[in-house]
């Protein structure tokens, strides 16, 4: 009797731990139950609110646009949590703009813990093209809400997976600035997990050393990083561009170089305000 009731036992401890497992992942997948019940906490010594930068953009020998980076000087809160909202406004100047005319923002809401987006927000104006976009994050199920709307279109919505602390571009770039990169070699490679365009892609950086670059807000030790950007129409290949961060205690993006389809790109710095520590220029 006793051996009985053991096997029964044995038996059904079997059955628990193979299939509880199975009918929880089945419950996850179909309803997306199990959520996190806190966010990752990144220090931040490199940026705060009220920090401006301004960049002109060259085609080749011409300037073509300009372009500016703010962190509003309040912080706002979406989700429950605090955040910074970070905004690129990019639009070409009189000249270029009898070619295409350009007016884009792209703005993000970016938790002041986390580092991560609470919500981002694009408007691309480019000739006659137009998108309005709303992404809603939600870091504790790993979800992107899409809401969309093109010239003359009714509004889209979609939803989506999404890996663990993932990043759109702007708060990825502001996310690139908190890393210790004296403590990198030349040639390590680190990845950001992030979303575009209603797709998840894995960007993957290398640091490529340090070296003085001449800007118009003057000459700056910097240092150099390639992403390797997500397949696209823009960019010739996925290794295109390059970024420039100071190399001090800010990390502020001081030169852009882009290879695109259409010709070489540069995104040089001209002016800056409200940095949170002193910009070091390199000595002549």
């Amino acid at each position: 009797m006793f051996k009985a009731n053991y096997t029964t036992e044995f038996k059904l401890t079997l059955i628990m731990k193979r299939f509880f497992p199975a009918i929880l992942l089945i419950l996850v997948a179909a309803f997306g139950f199990v959520t996190k019940d806190r966010m990752r906490t990144v220090p931040n010594e490199s940026f705060s609110s009220g920090e401006v930068l301004k960049y002109k953009v060259h085609y080749g020998p011409i300037t073509a646009a300009e372009a500016v980076i703010d962190v509003a000087p309040t912080l706002h809160t979406i989700n429950g949590r605090p955040c910074y909202r970070a905004t690129v406004t990019g639009k070409t100047n009189g000249s270029f703009d009898l070619f295409i005319k350009i007016r884009d923002t792209w703005q993000s809401y970016i938790d002041t813990a986390a580092l991560v987006p609470q919500r981002s927000f694009r408007n691309i104006e480019e000739g006659n093209y137009r998108k309005r976009e709303t992404v809603d994050f939600n870091h504790y199920n790993n979800t992107a809400s899409v809401e969309k709307k093109k010239k003359n279109r009714d509004k889209e919505s979609s939803k989506h997976k999404v890996p663990d602390n993932v990043q759109d571009i702007v708060s990825g770039f502001y996310y690139m600035r908190t890393f210790d990169y004296d403590k990198m070699r030349v040639g390590d490679k680190f990845n950001i997990q992030g979303f575009f365009d209603e797709e998840n892609f894995n960007m993957e950086v290398t640091y490529r050393g340090k070296e003085v670059v001449n800007t118009k807000a003057g000459n700056i030790r910097a240092i150099k990083l390639t992403p390797k950007m997500p397949k696209n129409k823009m960019f010739k290949d996925g290794n295109s561009i390059a970024v420039y961060l100071s190399d001090d205690d800010n990390k502020i993006p001081v030169l852009i170089q882009a290879e695109m389809f259409v010709g070489s790109v540069k995104v040089n710095l001209y002016e800056y305000k409200n940095l949170k520590h002193k910009i070091l220029l390199a000595q002549n």
